[in-house]
């Protein structure tokens, strides 16, 4: 089945429950520390993920999202109220979806054929980012030299070896350049009217509790963000 039937087929089955963002522009500087209180986030609206893939999970933390941009970068900040969390990835490109990990996929214009990134990040900042047109198809991975100029902070250590059972709440900040996109994709910088496809996840594949969370419902059976057809949209304001 080509990309853009299952696009067409995708949208049809989720009219109703595809979701919108407002992305608005930075207006100063902003430090990029993980901290989801500091005041250039106060205003922002923060978005739930808010439907799980598969069967119910026993553990289902609560995961928000907030983004801005300005004419260089966007910026993504998630709060996760967690647990049973774990962060064993060592390195750029490890797996880290294996741990308790926040995910941002998104083609950077409104086409989802022209191909998605899926960057992946576990709670300790290890990063996880391809260019791809499906699942391993057409599928590039961005360079070490890429990934160093993500800025990226989280609240937790870098390796968590030994799972935190008990309630834990987390953060995770990154501002993520439009220059080495355009690496790898058409690139639509983000201004007034502009609008991007995108989804967010939350997933824990090798913790005791795993689960897999979306912002956008994913209309499958079985757990796959991999699925751009059910991207939802980001609108630039």
């Amino acid at each position: 089945m080509s990309t853009l039937l299952m696009y067409l087929i995708a949208m049809l089955m989720v009219t109703n429950t595809s979701k919108e963002y407002m992305v608005h522009p930075l207006s100063r500087d902003i430090a990029i520390n993980a901290k989801w209180d500091k005041s250039i986030w106060s205003k922002v609206t923060a978005c739930n993920l808010e439907y799980f893939m598969g069967h119910r999970p026993s553990h289902i933390p609560n995961v928000e999202f907030k983004l801005l941009y300005d004419p260089e970068s966007i910026y993504v900040i998630f709060k996760v109220v967690d647990q049973y969390v774990r962060a064993s990835s060592r390195g750029y490109q490890s797996a880290v979806c294996q741990d308790s990990c926040v995910e941002f996929f998104f083609t950077p214009q409104q086409d989802v054929g022209s191909g998605y990134f899926n960057l992946e990040t576990n709670c300790g900042g290890t990063i996880l980012m391809y260019h791809q047109v499906s699942r391993n198809h057409c599928s590039k991975e961005l360079s070490d030299n890429d990934l160093d100029q993500i800025q990226i902070a989280s609240s937790l250590p870098k390796l968590i070896t030994k799972e935190i059972t008990q309630p834990v709440t987390w953060t995770l900040e990154y501002k993520l350049p439009f220059s080495i996109l355009a690496k790898y994709t058409e690139v639509i910088t983000p201004a007034r009217g502009v609008e991007w496809k995108a989804n967010f996840y939350k997933c824990a594949d090798r913790s005791s509790h795993p689960h897999w969370l979306t912002w956008s419902i994913v209309d499958l059976p079985k757990p796959d963000f991999h699925r751009p057809e059910f991207f939802g949209t980001l609108i630039f304001c």
